[in-house]
This record gives structure tokens, sequence and C-alpha cells, in this order.
């Protein structure tokens, strides 16, 4: 089976996100933000500036990670927003 080099990126524009119970971190490509990290809090007006953020740094795909239900809201927040 070939190898797939190292220096390729599959989802050049994808967001990384650790979901928590009170707060969630994010992370982007560095290329798309100054900061490309920032951390979330877990309400409705979190999860919807979480979403404007990620679209206005051009991400197209999201991974997350979830212990529980917490991802619940998450992805109903970036799923209605197309991500």
């Amino acid at each position: 089976m070939a190898m797939r080099k190292t220096e390729d990126e599959v989802f050049p524009n994808a967001a990384g996100i650790d979901i928590g119970a009170s707060s969630h971190w994010v992370a982007v490509p560095r290329h798309a933000a100054n900061d490309p990290v920032r951390e979330f809090g877990a309400m409705t007006d979190d999860l919807n500036a979480m979403a404007n953020w990620l679209l206005a740094c051009g991400v197209d795909a999201v991974a997350s990670e979830s212990t529980g239900v917490y991802w619940i809201p998450v992805y109903e927040v970036l799923e209605s927003r197309g991500l």
C-alpha cells in the first residue's frame, strides 16, 4: 500500500474542537487566524459565536472530541450553519 506523504494536507481548512461540559477549545489552521486556538463557553450565544468564528476563518470541516452528551448542542449549531 502506498504511504501518504506527511506534508499532504487532506483537509486544509478543517478545525478541531475539544468539547467539554462548561467550555469548548477550538483550533483552526494557523493561516486562518492570528490566534488559532480559542475557548468558547457552552451556552447558546457562545456556540453561535464559535460558529461565526469558524465561518469567518474559512473552516469547511470540523472534527470533535467529546465525552458524554456535551457534543449534541455543538453539533446542532454547527450543522445548522453547514459545518
